[in-house]
């Protein structure tokens, strides 16, 4: 990481959120200013306007078996987002994760077909599926320097395309129950007792994990490609592997939102229609940079929850789903807007000198000097 990346960084911690010798603030209070710093305050002040809209216009909402409910139909949506995570901070975009997760439905669906005995053997199939997908446009995108953005709005025609020419246009075949748990069940497994859904339990998992992840030196020197990809490489790192592991976190996630939702909605002709924007959507409103470099996963799920929140409280007010769209695009557009904001304000003092991310640099004291001899 550069000097200028560091050094556009709180006083006490380092690029990567790091405290620096000299402070000594807890744990705690380090992942509270991480959580909270630059925009993506914004979203957590959303969730909880909305979600007190929603107790407002229907109480038991606040209900714990209610709350789950939500949780469970949210959590898909929250892993997108964090597989979209990863790459948007790197700089790039993957549009292909929602043919991706409509594609394995559909191959699992026509695999399994009713036999009990395929479940996990597709299962297995279907994550290096996942893998090889995210392998292969992060390899089209580093290393024959396509555009992430036509290089996976191409994939998410392909994917569309092959698996309508494979199943005739229609969805053919059948989730066994097995498969249809990961989405649908919960904790403990007894009929009529409160559960905690299997897909939250999954989705806090890979929250955790993807949240140590960006802890590590991998997850720093993500952020630095993603706001100096030339500066990054210069310091070391091998920004091509770099990139190319954040498709594959994509694909992954990918994959194991195509399992939660094959549980939970069962196969239909549009899975995964539109997911792609609905994580990207996310993914801004938690206040990470659309170009790369700034950013928290935390963030971005909070935004994927704020989002799902968000169509529920539409549902509440009766207004029609065909309004979904129109309110991801105004979210995007005005998160972009809110983030480029202080660039623009800053780019325009001449004497405020500025890093690749665009952000003024701090003035440090310079120390004295010992006389001369």
């Amino acid at each position: 990481m550069t000097a200028s990346t560091s050094a556009t960084t709180p006083s006490g911690t380092g690029a990567s959120g790091a405290p620096q010798p000299g402070s000594s603030p807890s744990g705690f209070s380090r992942l509270v200013q991480r959580a909270t710093s630059g925009s993506s305050w914004t979203v957590y002040a959303l969730l909880i306007v909305v979600f007190v809209a929603i107790l407002v216009m229907n109480p038991s909402f606040g209900e714990p078996m209610s709350l789950m409910a939500f949780l469970k139909k949210a959590a898909p949506l929250i892993v997108l987002a964090i597989g979209q995570y990863f790459v948007i901070v790197s700089g790039e975009f993957d549009l292909s994760v929602g043919s991706l997760v409509g594609a394995q439905v559909v191959i699992a669906a026509k695999l399994i077909d009713g036999e009990e005995s395929m479940t996990w053997p597709v299962i297995g199939l279907m994550v290096l599926f996942g893998l090889g997908i995210g392998l292969i446009n992060g390899l089209i995108v580093t290393l024959l320097k396509v555009p992430s953005f036509i290089t996976t709005l191409g994939m998410m025609l392909v994917l569309y395309g092959a698996i309508r020419l494979w199943t005739g246009g229609a969805p053919t075949g059948s989730l066994t129950e097995g498969f249809r748990q990961w989405g649908r069940g919960g904790f403990p497994d007894t009929p009529g007792q409160f559960q905690v859904p299997y897909a939250v339990l999954i989705t806090l998992v890979l929250g955790v994990v993807a949240v140590i992840v960006m802890r590590r030196p991998y997850g720093r020197t993500l952020v630095a490609t993603g706001d100096n990809d030339v500066a990054a490489s210069y310091s070391g790192a091998s920004v091509w592997w770099v990139r190319t592991r954040a498709f594959l976190f994509s694909g992954f996630m990918a994959t194991v939102a195509g399992i939660l939702i094959g549980g939970y909605a069962g196969v239909t002709a549009q899975v995964g229609e539109g997911l792609e924007f609905m994580a990207i959507t996310a993914v801004v409103l938690g206040g990470v940079v659309l170009g790369g470099g700034r950013g928290s996963v935390v963030a971005a799920m909070a935004g994927a929850l704020t989002l799902e929140a968000l169509f529920t409280l539409f549902n509440q007010l009766s207004l029609p789903s065909t309004i979904r769209p129109a309110v991801q695009g105004v979210i995007i557009i005005a998160a972009v807007a809110y983030a480029a904001m202080p660039r623009k304000s800053k780019a325009a003092s001449p004497s405020a000198p500025t890093t690749p991310a665009g952000v003024p640099e701090p003035t440090v004291p310079k120390e004295p000097q010992p006389a001369a001899p």
